[in-house]
């Protein structure tokens, strides 16, 4: 292969990448709009929702690479002990620290509501992974 096939072969993965992250977040900022109007205790700023949702989408995702690694190295034995059922509380902490980090454009009063979405938030999480690989992968086969 040249070093121009390699240059172009190289970019179109970039791209794929790039729309395989832009249609996750587009995605998971729709889901996140969806599963806030469901529980009240869940506020995000109503005047630029779309925005608002879009930025605490990419706080989560943020935190989901760096921080929760983390948090899930140092949580092994309680989640083992707990048979797994310790880890939606890492997401329920994730979640609570985008609404510190947003303060009064994002905040969830009630924990146990909290869980609950960030359980719902995990399973539509990955049936947007699901539609997004099945696109991506729709992609390739065509380009």
């Amino acid at each position: 292969m040249t070093k121009a096939k390699k240059a172009v072969q190289k970019s179109k993965q970039k791209i794929v990448l790039f729309l395989d992250w832009l249609l996750y977040m587009i995605g998971y900022t729709l889901v996140f709009v969806l599963v806030t109007s469901l529980f009240k205790t869940i506020h995000i700023d109503s005047n630029h929702l779309i925005f608002w949702s879009a930025i605490i989408v990419l706080l989560i995702y943020l935190l989901n690479k760096t921080i929760k690694p983390i948090l899930v190295t140092l949580t092994i034995p309680i989640t083992g002990l707990t048979l797994g059922l310790f880890y939606p509380c890492i997401n329920v902490f994730i979640l609570k620290l985008v609404d510190w980090l947003l303060g009064k454009h994002f905040q969830v009063t009630n924990l146990l509501v909290a869980l609950l979405a960030s359980i719902l938030l995990s399973i539509t999480n990955f049936i947007v992974d699901q539609v997004v690989d099945s696109l991506i992968s729709k992609v390739k086969k065509h380009g």
